[in-house]
């Protein structure tokens, strides 16, 4: 046998017991915490998770400026900077992930802003 079919028969093994051993520690964590529900006198069929508007929030803006600094990145690396370095070579890389730290702290930043607005509103206060 050679060392590409040990692999992937190994690869096989392992994955499904990852998967195995993932869907086990779920259920177990899901029991556990039912049972500790119980004991402390709660109803876990009245327990609803919370949302956290602002996690979505946080998480969104990050995405939306990170695609955004990647499309950005793409356009000036086929367009602007295309006479400097050859794309395929790699020599305009830096550019992409520049852009997309960029955007992307730009994203947490204005989700930062909305938060503070809103518990500022909460509070009373005025901005």
């Amino acid at each position: 046998m050679d060392r590409t079919a040990e692999f992937a028969i190994m690869a096989g093994i392992v994955i499904s017991t990852g998967f195995f051993a993932m869907i086990f520690g779920i259920v177990y964590l899901y029991k556990r915490e039912r049972m500790a529900m119980i004991e402390r006198g709660m109803d876990p069929r009245r327990y609803k998770p919370q949302s956290a508007p602002f996690q979505t929030l946080r998480w969104g803006l990050l995405f939306i400026g990170a695609g955004v600094g990647l499309f950005l990145a793409y356009v000036l690396g086929h367009t602007v900077f295309s006479k400097i370095g050859d794309m395929d070579d790699g020599g305009n890389v830096a550019i992409y992930f520049a852009l997309i730290a960029i955007f992307g702290g730009s994203g947490l930043f204005l989700s930062y802003r909305m938060e503070k607005k809103e518990s500022d509103k909460n509070d009373g206060k005025v901005d």
